[in-house]
């Protein structure tokens, strides 16, 4: 299949048409007007706004575009995303691994698939730590975390354990949605918190996530994930042409269930056939070198095939 030339190609191209430009001009200054009069035309590289759909639903709620603020919300969202390359191309990768695991995940706990997008505009898809200390792909405060069900301690974080923390976002998102009526406000209330987003919609009298005035981060949020998913769905509409070979696959482990103390996970894993590295990056709920159990607690550790 025929490629589209990439940006950097062109522009990179465009760099050394002017250098060998500047440098037969100087080497004939005499004559460099008329080489100029006959020296093709500058390169115009057009850079055009990002396709705006004409009907958006996030999870099964359409979001209203006639609305002024809302068209352009999402306008602004779609252009950030996909614009900034790097990242959109990184999350690309990753979702081959990590979307299946989490869209079978959603479909038993009842939650709609399009919240598999707000995995990525909270985390982009990786265990990452924010400046609050929110943890993992699902981006859980410690409190949070705790209260539904997720272990949080320093040799064990659930919170970057992919099922487990899975399965506690969709008990928060059921429940906010049970409360507010609404997939839109879930979201929104993972964002700001479950608090916060009551006392807004009751000091202004509204009832849809798209008739609130919020704060900046809750006001781009919904339609960062919004703008994710319309991306995602026709990446090369967006500019996006991927091959299977460029995406990360999916890796087979196998389960070993332990339930008592290892103090030496290094030595645990060259046991099981592996190594120190393989396990850590296939458990990354695992915070430190070793696994105190004194409760007989059973944990699966994933491990290579």
């Amino acid at each position: 299949m025929k490629q589209p030339i990439s940006v950097a190609l062109i522009v990179m191209n465009v760099v050394l048409l002017g250098f060998i430009f500047a440098s037969h001009v100087s080497s004939n200054d005499a004559n460099a007007s008329n080489h100029y009069d006959t020296m093709p035309g500058p390169v115009v590289i057009k850079i055009l706004p990002a396709k705006l759909p004409k009907y958006v639903d996030f999870a099964g709620e359409v979001v209203p575009l006639d609305i002024f603020d809302v068209r352009e919300r999402l306008d602004r969202e779609m252009n950030v995303n996909a614009y900034w390359h790097s990242n959109s191309l990184s999350m690309f990768k990753l979702k081959n691994r990590m979307f299946p695991i989490i869209e079978k995940i959603l479909k038993e706990e009842g939650v709609p698939d399009d919240f598999k997008y707000l995995a990525l505009a909270e985390s982009g898809l990786r265990n990452v730590i924010s400046p609050s200390k929110a943890s993992g792909i699902w981006q859980f405060l410690e409190g949070t975390a705790q209260n539904y069900g997720l272990e949080v301690g320093e040799e064990v974080d659930e919170r970057f354990h992919l099922e487990k923390s899975t399965r506690a976002a969709c008990k928060y998102l059921k429940a906010t949605q049970k409360e507010f009526g609404s997939w839109a406000l879930a979201a929104a209330a993972y964002n700001m918190g479950h608090n916060g987003l009551r006392k807004t919609m009751e000091k202004q009298k509204m009832t849809s996530y798209f008739d609130l005035y919020l704060n900046e981060e809750t006001s781009r949020y919904v339609f960062r994930i919004i703008a994710l998913k319309e991306i995602f769905k026709s990446p090369q509409e967006y500019g996006f042409y991927l091959d299977k070979s460029d995406l990360y696959p999916e890796i087979p482990t196998r389960t070993v269930t332990v339930d008592t103390t290892i103090n030496d996970l290094a030595a645990f894993a060259i046991e099981q056939g592996s190594n120190y590295k393989m396990l850590k990056l296939s458990n990354p709920w695992l915070r430190a070198d070793k696994l105190t159990n004194t409760t007989g607690k059973k944990y699966r550790i994933e491990l290579p095939k």
